[in-house]
């Protein structure tokens, strides 16, 4: 189990592994070992998250979610196989705690009365510009 928070934890079984050929710097071992990680987290059908935390997710994922719902996270910063998986799964756990913490609600505000002369002001003076730009009645 991997513990996201107190009420969340995600099942090892629910996480898919693949890895693949990491493309960059890195010699010899760039053509010959599958070093890069692509960790692929299914969404929509894990049980481990509350549906507000799995809509949040999907929000959050942007362009790594497929159209199935599956959250895809390649790793190929690292040379290392393992170092590359573990920073996948940290990267997951930092996205399900982020979702898993509710946005907290906007508290409305006045605008203060100096703010209010600010802006009249400004408008006055955009006001006067423009007048300035008329044309003239010409009287001849």
């Amino acid at each position: 189990m991997i513990r996201i928070n107190a009420r969340i934890a995600i099942a090892e079984r629910e996480i898919g592994e693949s890895f693949v050929r990491a493309s960059g710097p890195g010699g010899q071992n760039v053509n010959k070992l599958s070093t890069a990680v692509q960790l692929r987290f299914d969404v929509r059908g894990s049980p481990s998250l509350p549906d507000d935390v799995k809509a949040r997710l999907e929000r959050l994922a942007g362009a790594r979610l497929t159209r199935d719902g599956v959250l895809v996270i390649t790793a190929q910063r690292h040379r290392t196989q393992a170092r590359n998986r573990q920073d996948a799964l940290d990267r997951l756990v930092d996205l399900v705690r982020r979702a898993a913490t509710p946005p907290v609600p906007r508290r409305s505000t006045k605008p203060t009365r100096a703010s209010r002369e600010r802006r009249i002001e400004g408008k006055k003076h955009r006001g006067g510009i423009k007048r300035l730009r008329r044309a003239k009645p010409s009287f001849d």
